[in-house]
C-alpha cells in the first residue's frame, strides 16, 4: 500500500485488481475521497491507496525511464538522465543513493521506489520523469 499524501499525478504505480497486477500511472487524485485514477493499458479507473503498490527502484526500471548508466572505476553505478545524476554504491544497491541536479544535492533521500524518485525529480528539475 502507497499513503495517498506519496502520490502526485505522473507517478507510476502497481494497481491491483481481481487478483492481478497492472502497471499504471497516476492520472488523478480525488483528496475528498483519497482515491486515485491509475491509467493502465487496459484503461483509467479509480482505485483505494490500498489496492495500489509502489514499483521498486531498480536497474531495470531505471532503464524504463530512459536513464543510462555509467560504471565507475570504483564499482558504484551512476545514472544519468539530461543534467540529473543519481550514485549508487555498487551494482543493484539501492540501499543508500545520492542524486542531484545543477546544485541541488541530495544525499541519501529515503527513496526506494520509483514514484518517490519520481517525485523527487520533479522538486529538482520541475520536469515530470516520464518513461518517454
Amino acid at each position: 500500500m502507497i499513503k495517498f499524501n506519496e502520490l502526485q499525478t505522473g507517478d507510476f504505480v502497481m494497481v491491483e485488481y481481481e487478483g492481478k497486477m497492472w502497471e499504471g500511472e497516476v492520472t488523478n487524485l480525488n483528496h475528498d475521497e483519497k482515491q486515485v485514477e491509475v491509467t493502465t493499458e487496459v484503461q483509467p479507473f479509480w482505485y483505494a491507496p490500498e489496492s495500489l503498490h509502489a514499483v521498486p527502484l531498480n536497474d531495470q526500471q531505471l532503464m524504463n525511464f530512459n536513464f543510462t548508466k555509467q560504471v565507475n572505476e570504483d564499482g558504484s553505478i551512476k545514472y544519468m538522465k539530461e543534467a540529473f545524476r543519481l550514485v549508487i554504491p555498487s551494482k543493484d544497491d539501492f540501499s543508500t543513493i545520492e542524486m542531484w541536479y545543477r546544485e541541488d544535492r541530495r544525499h541519501h533521500p529515503d527513496v526506494h521506489f520509483m514514484h518517490q524518485l519520481q517525485n523527487h525529480y520533479y522538486s529538482m528539475t520541475k520536469v515530470h520523469l516520464t518513461k518517454s
